[in-house]
């Protein structure tokens, strides 16, 4: 779950997002308050950075782009406007080809603002770097989706009980059907280097298939509530937050994917919170100047979001998942930003929570100055049973 443009780091003595002292006894800063009832299952992460989302060699600024397109590859990104992107596989998505093949969606990909965007969006930088967490190859960018009605027709089809998702899946199989017959019937009149090309096609038919067989499970075993579509995005910031949230935990609840990523926003944005007195476009904010009337503000926000977030959480602590315990007994969430300091536009000593169910509250973890955050992705994938050497 990704904060855009940073976050109100500490200053003159005040602790809006870093605790004052390490250990589990912590005493929770004034953003991290709403998190404190997931205290004995919650890490508030100190010092990782991400250096690979600094300038290097590319003569350019571009934190921005580079803290969205960094935070779960580890990998700078080439810096180009063009067709010619160039990142690396996310730690999701390293997630998705394990945990994924059980579920009808490998991944959820959901987003607050708009992701169709194109062109050069910061300084000579696609905008594809800024629009998505989600990589599943250095070249290929997972789209986002912001709609909750079309993330819940994604779920769950056009009706969200059993029924009406079990007859859903068994009409996409009869297309299906229908394809393979076609396609069989095409072979025979191909040569060998269009027969790879539909071989290739057929390859990713099967993977529908196998998602459809796990939607046809999931709608005759789950039982759910009666869900209605909902109409489209809201105006208020936090009621679009909140219905989104409640996609993911129906999807949990359901079965229907374990792997999600969620951007708060895309940086740079001009957002404003009307709801809880800010005026000011977020990006703007987010450059305080030190100011410490605009830092005060900014640490609203950023305590809004988080109360957000623990909203979230303890819907999940209050669903049940059988024997398991709860949702969340059974989850894992990563929440932070690939800027600490706005202002500077830092990508060290990043802003990082880790809280879940399958994890013992940590308390405030101080890692050594300059330690790769990657170092955490790759502990947070060994944790879910995903074995990688590095990211």
């Amino acid at each position: 779950i990704y904060m855009p443009n940073g976050v109100a780091m500490n200053f003159k003595g005040v602790n809006y997002w870093k605790p004052k002292t390490e250990g589990k006894d912590f005493e929770f800063s004034q953003i991290l308050k709403p998190l404190e009832g997931f205290r004995d299952r919650l890490s508030v992460h100190s010092g990782l950075s991400h250096h690979q989302a600094d300038v290097l060699d590319d003569g350019a600024n571009g934190d921005h782009t580079r803290g969205t397109s960094s935070w779960l590859t580890g990998v700078h990104p080439k810096h180009t406007e063009g067709a010619d992107i160039l990142n690396g596989i996310s730690a999701d998505q390293l997630a998705a080809n394990h945990l994924g093949k059980e579920t009808a969606l490998p991944s959820l990909e959901l987003a607050i603002d708009l992701s169709y965007l194109a062109g050069n969006c910061e300084n000579g930088y696609s905008c594809v770097y800024m629009n998505t967490l989600s990589w599943s190859s250095a070249t290929t960018p997972l789209p986002t989706e912001n709609n909750p009605r079309i993330v819940f027709e994604r779920l769950f089809g056009d009706g969200g009980t059993s029924a009406a998702r079990l007859a859903q899946a068994r009409e996409n199989q009869s297309i299906l059907d229908s394809i393979n017959a076609e396609i069989g019937r095409l072979l025979k009149t191909l040569g060998p280097g269009d027969r790879t090309k539909v071989n290739d096609y057929v390859d990713s038919v099967r993977e529908v298939e196998r998602r459809i067989q796990s939607a046809e499970k999931n709608a005759a075993t789950s039982v759910l509530p009666h869900l209605d579509r909902p109409m489209g995005i809201p105006d208020r910031f936090d009621q679009h937050v909140s219905l989104m949230y409640d996609m993911v935990s129906l999807a949990f609840r359901a079965d229907l994917t374990r792997v999600v990523t969620f951007m708060l926003g895309r940086e740079l944005n001009f957002r404003t919170y009307p709801e809880i007195g800010i005026t000011e476009g977020h990006h703007g904010l987010s450059h305080h100047g030190d100011d410490a009337a605009k830092l005060a503000k900014y640490a609203t926000l950023g305590t809004y979001q988080a109360q957000l977030f623990a909203n979230f959480l303890g819907t999940l602590k209050a669903s049940s998942d059988g024997e398991a315990g709860s949702v969340l007994d059974q989850s894992t969430f990563l929440y932070g930003a690939g800027l600490s300091n706005p202002n500077l536009h830092a990508h060290m000593d990043l802003p990082i929570v880790v809280v879940g169910g399958g994890l013992k509250g940590g308390g405030h973890l101080r890692s050594p100055a300059e330690t790769p955050m990657t170092n955490l992705l790759v502990s947070m994938l060994g944790h879910s049973g995903i074995e990688v050497d590095r990211l």
